[in-house]
């Protein structure tokens, strides 16, 4: 008799806003997916996909998850783009007990027996970025234009700090709907305050309007600098290059980064799925790969898919390769030390200006079940 396949569960955003990060994840999970049964499955059984389309909406992320979990009765739960959708998953997660990977760059503070995060935070972004920026440029003064969640909000508190230890000042900081899309005042209010720095957390829809009417001010132009930690090659193609022209970032990868099996990996997804749905970083691909093989190897490692001993093997799970380079768990800690990058936007391209190396995530240690 055949072994029953091992089901990989994934929720991405295939329609909505993020369809086009999404649609990027879901290639993620099939290419990965495809060869781990290439190279002969997992404890000899073959892996099966479970993928959902998460719709850029948190209730519809729910139902999946849920459909996921008790219908499909997959053996680990990964996905979501948004920090809301995060949490909208996490409150199915706790009612059945399974295991959950959020693949995406977040705020931070999630501390979740049954959570673990592949993506980087603020301590890898911001720590490292804004020090970097306010030394390297001058710049002195910060306006922090963000949509209303918990991700801008955290994010935006960390910067805060950040710009105060500095001797910066944030000069400016407001908050609007995820689907708001008229940014007039926004600018208006940005441009007489004369910031050095737009450190930008709204997003997609409102994120190209925004855009646009901050660069027909001229505030680049003037010499403000514009910095989006989630903007990767994926969104250079939702503007023109020139609406993001000098924008700065940090990354745990960037297409740019030459090491020769981040270089491989982009070269085969290319060639797999040609097309505007790129492999990247901020649109959690990344993290999406370095989770799915984090959990590979602890599976491997607790040769058993007991949930237990494989949540106990993921504590410490490291991969040797993977995009941006090698990644491991920082044990206690369900979050990743991973290489990371500060890159700037140059004729809608990314250009890596420092490669920082491995840096800790530095979140709380997590209690037991």
């Amino acid at each position: 008799m055949t072994q029953p396949a091992v089901k990989i569960g994934v929720i991405a955003e295939q329609t909505g806003p993020l369809s086009f990060m999404g649609i990027a994840d879901a290639n993620v999970a099939k290419m990965v997916v495809d060869d781990i049964n290439a190279s002969g499955g997992l404890l000899g059984r073959e892996l099966a996909l479970c993928l959902e389309d998460g719709a850029t909406s948190d209730t519809v992320a729910i139902a999946k998850a849920t459909k996921l979990i008790e219908h499909d009765r997959v053996d680990v739960l990964l996905g979501g783009i948004y920090s809301s959708t995060r949490q909208a998953i996490k409150g199915v997660v706790k009612k059945s007990g399974k295991l959950y990977i959020y693949p995406e760059q977040y705020e931070g503070h999630e501390a979740d027996p049954l959570i673990f995060c592949t993506g980087p935070v603020p301590a890898q972004q911001l720590e490292p970025l804004v020090p970097w920026l306010m030394q390297t440029t001058g710049a002195k003064t910060f306006y922090l234009p963000s949509a209303d969640y918990i991700w801008p909000q955290v994010m935006n508190r960390k910067v805060r700090d950040l710009v105060d230890a500095a001797g910066g000042q944030i000069v400016g900081e407001d908050y609007y709907p995820l689907d708001h899309m008229d940014y007039r005042e926004t600018v208006r209010k940005i441009v007489a305050s004369s910031a050095d720095v737009v450190f930008n957390t709204i997003v997609p829809p409102g994120l190209t309007p925004f855009f646009e009417e901050l660069y027909n001010s001229g505030f680049q132009k003037r010499g403000g600098k514009l910095v989006c930690t989630y903007f990767d090659e994926n969104f250079l193609n939702l503007v023109p290059a020139g609406q993001v022209e000098g924008l700065y970032g940090c990354l745990d990868y960037y297409q740019e980064v030459e090491d020769p099996f981040s270089r491989d990996l982009l070269v085969r997804y290319n060639k797999l799925f040609p097309g505007s749905a790129q492999f990247t970083a901020g649109s959690a691909c990344t993290g999406l790969y370095r989770g799915m093989k984090l959990w590979e190897a602890a599976v491997r490692e607790a040769d058993t898919l007991d949930q237990d001993k494989v949540v106990a093997a993921l504590d410490h799970a490291k991969i040797a390769q993977g995009p941006g380079g090698p990644a491991e768990m920082v044990p206690g800690q369900h979050h990743v030390r991973m290489n990371m990058y500060i890159a700037q936007a140059t004729g809608g391209r990314f250009k890596v200006l420092k490669k920082l190396g491995a840096i800790d995530p530095k979140e709380q240690i997590i209690g037991r079940l």
